[in-house]
């Protein structure tokens, strides 16, 4: 961790903020999340040199939101997916329209009923699922691209717990 943290302090900082970023989307994906300093101290643990201004900022650029977790609880989430409702709208889509996925290294290929891909690609999309760069649509198949082939097994793993 300390060479992180120096190569915090080296590094570029649009480099780093982008880093900050994509931490804090995988972050709130696996965690509840309910308050800035508690964000801020996992940002610190995992190496990044942060103040809870910083994270504020951090959120407002990201368009995180906070939304019912379990129980009383709220906790933050990406204003795309923020309501259950949205997130129903888009599993919905890739309930009925996904017809299978394989993966080819870090591209997962996801098959659709013809004249869906772009409907699907759009869910996923909206979903913000961080293990995914970007993605193409075609009628009936899309291309989604990953950072590495454990990520595209991940978002496999995923979208069949979502369908």
């Amino acid at each position: 961790m300390k060479y992180y943290q120096e190569k915090c302090l080296t590094d570029n900082p649009v480099n780093m903020k982008n880093k900050r970023h994509e931490k804090i989307l995988e972050v709130i994906e696996k965690k509840n999340i309910e308050t800035q300093e508690e964000l801020a101290k996992i940002l610190n643990e995992a190496g990044f040199v942060v103040t809870q201004a910083t994270v504020s900022r951090d959120i407002k650029k990201l368009g995180l939101v906070k939304v019912k977790g379990k129980g009383s609880h709220q906790k933050y989430a990406p204003k795309a997916a923020s309501t259950l409702v949205e997130y129903d709208k888009y599993v919905r889509v890739l309930k009925d329209a996904i017809t299978g996925m394989d993966d080819a290294e870090n591209i997962l290929v996801i098959k659709t009923v013809p004249g869906m891909a772009m409907a699907v690609a759009a869910a996923l999309d909206s979903l913000r699922i961080p293990e995914i760069i970007g993605s193409i649509a075609g009628d009936d198949t899309i291309m989604c691209a990953t950072k590495n082939n454990r990520h595209a097994k991940d978002v496999m793993d995923k979208i069949r717990l979502m369908i």
